[in-house]
């Protein structure tokens, strides 16, 4: 598999605790999806996923151009929560992208979802059951009691209209974040992470963990019937690797070690595509992370920093740049 060849260099344990304070991520803002008709894209967050809408915007002009790399831009974009944490939807008006590859599996490079947390699995199913969402797994897995660090979890992975992969999870009492478990008469709780398919662990974490100063929050290698028929890849087996910044959902590594055909995330992408994610870190400061972004040769979505005049957002300044598999990821200073 091609990579998105760029230099993050052998990061010794010590490297990567040391320097990181000045170039911390404080945290994750929000998950951005880019959708092909943000009316039925919210219709089916709000109606089935019951997020909440927060507000909505209409973006244009130069700034945006700088920090999407896409020229001639409008979009219209709707920030949703749920619990608390937020997705935001993107359509782009002008130029409109290209479509989700039909054959799309969950071991191509260009795999990411989020995982929406639920109270309860048989309720949570019926519920999509009844909402008639595209099939991803063959049905709900629970993760079986060999697999130590995952034991319990129940998953479920599905599509939104444009293809885009959703999964909802349960934790059992021992497993998740406490506010997973607290009494509560909701359905769908919030986004306990978003997962994105990557080949090598060691480079996301010189990523995500070295550069971005984000911690690992856990690790497993997962296989069997239970995993193939979540993923519904035959032979699944993945190493999966969990991060998180100080606040927001976490961020999960799937480095398929078997099998080893998924395509890569192509290389002419752009954020008006609709395969486009894009996970937005807040920062005190961009400036430091740019430099070492730069140092490492990072390859930039936007022109650099974009400083953000007619924000609504709450942000001054912006980037976006590419992980070593091709995931676009915004750095925001707030």
């Amino acid at each position: 598999m091609l990579r998105w060849r760029f230099f993050y260099g052998l990061v010794a344990a010590a490297a990567l605790a040391g320097d990181v304070e000045s170039r911390r991520v404080v945290g994750v803002d929000s998950i951005g999806i880019t959708v092909s008709d943000l009316d039925r894209a919210v219709s089916f967050y709000t109606d089935v996923l019951m997020f909440e809408k927060v507000s909505e915007r209409e973006s244009a002009g130069l700034e945006r151009e700088r920090l999407t790399g896409v020229f001639g831009l409008r979009t219209r974009t709707a920030r949703m929560r749920l619990g608390d944490e937020h997705i935001e939807l993107t359509e782009y008006l002008a130029p409109q992208g290209r479509a989700i590859p039909a054959d799309s599996r969950s071991n191509d490079g260009w795999f990411q979802h989020i995982a929406i947390v639920a109270a309860d699995m048989d309720r949570a199913y019926a519920h999509l059951r009844r909402h008639k969402v595209r099939h991803a797994s063959s049905g709900p897995q629970r993760l079986p009691e060999w697999n130590r660090n995952a034991a319990g979890i129940e998953a479920f992975y599905f599509k939104d209209p444009d293809g885009h992969s959703l999964e909802v999870l349960t934790f059992p009492r021992d497993k998740g974040q406490a506010k997973w478990h607290r009494a509560t008469k909701e359905l769908f709780l919030g986004i306990d992470h978003t997962a994105i398919v990557i080949e090598d662990t060691d480079a996301s974490l010189r990523f995500y963990g070295g550069i971005l100063g984000m911690a690992m929050a856990g690790e497993s290698e997962n296989h069997g019937t239970e995993q193939e028929h979540l993923n519904n890849v035959f032979g699944a087996r993945l190493r999966i690797t969990a991060m998180r910044a100080s606040s927001g959902p976490g961020v999960e590594f799937l480095e398929y070690l078997a099998p080893r055909d998924g395509r890569p995330y192509p290389r002419d992408s752009k954020p008006n595509d609709l395969w486009h994610w894009q996970t937005r870190f807040t920062a005190a400061s961009v400036a430091p992370i740019e430099r070492e972004l730069r140092k490492k040769r990072a390859p930039f979505v936007s022109t650099g920093a974009v400083e953000l005049r007619e924000s609504t957002e709450g942000f001054r300044k912006s980037m976006m740049v590419r992980d070593p598999d091709g995931h676009a990821i915004e750095i925001a200073e707030q």
